[in-house]
């Protein structure tokens, strides 16, 4: 698998504004939209363009609050890895589970309306799920996107 500039160039201009067709790609990129085409669904095939998606503005929504949470797990052995990520998937307010290797065993992205629903969340739903041990709390002040690597 190589890729060059032109499949670069596509890469960067979706990651910007993943709802650009292939046509406006193209014209952009000196490109036929039947070749800019070809070149995305080349890179879908690869692995390499694995979706698309739409950013929501949470705060826009209603959700003016979003907390980093890092849970270690009380017992590893007598809660299965899967039996958490399981319970944790199905509560609304945790927009990403993230299994990583550190102090804690995994951290989670969650939003709430303020922090009143905040600690609603935290005590009545992730607080109560499976082999739940130690949490940190992290709450986000503000963030800005980098485009990464391309």
């Amino acid at each position: 698998m190589t890729w060059d500039a032109t499949d670069f160039a596509i890469l960067r201009a979706l990651g910007a504004d993943a709802t650009l067709s292939a046509g406006a790609l193209g014209r952009d990129l000196g490109l036929s939209q039947p070749a800019t085409w070809r070149r995305i669904k080349r890179l879908q095939d690869e692995g390499v363009l694995a979706g698309r998606r739409v950013d929501l503005d949470a705060e826009a929504l209603g959700f003016g609050v979003t907390v980093f949470l890092g849970v270690k797990l009380a017992t590893k052995g007598r809660v299965s890895l899967e039996d958490f990520e399981r319970a944790v998937t199905a509560i609304p307010e945790v927009q990403t589970v993230q299994h990583v290797l550190g102090l804690y065993d995994y951290r989670l992205r969650v939003v709430a309306r303020d922090l009143s629903d905040f600690e609603r969340v935290l005590r009545r739903r992730i607080m109560t799920l499976p082999g739940v041990g130690d949490v940190e709390a992290n709450v986000l002040l503000s963030e800005e996107r980098l485009s990464g690597p391309l």
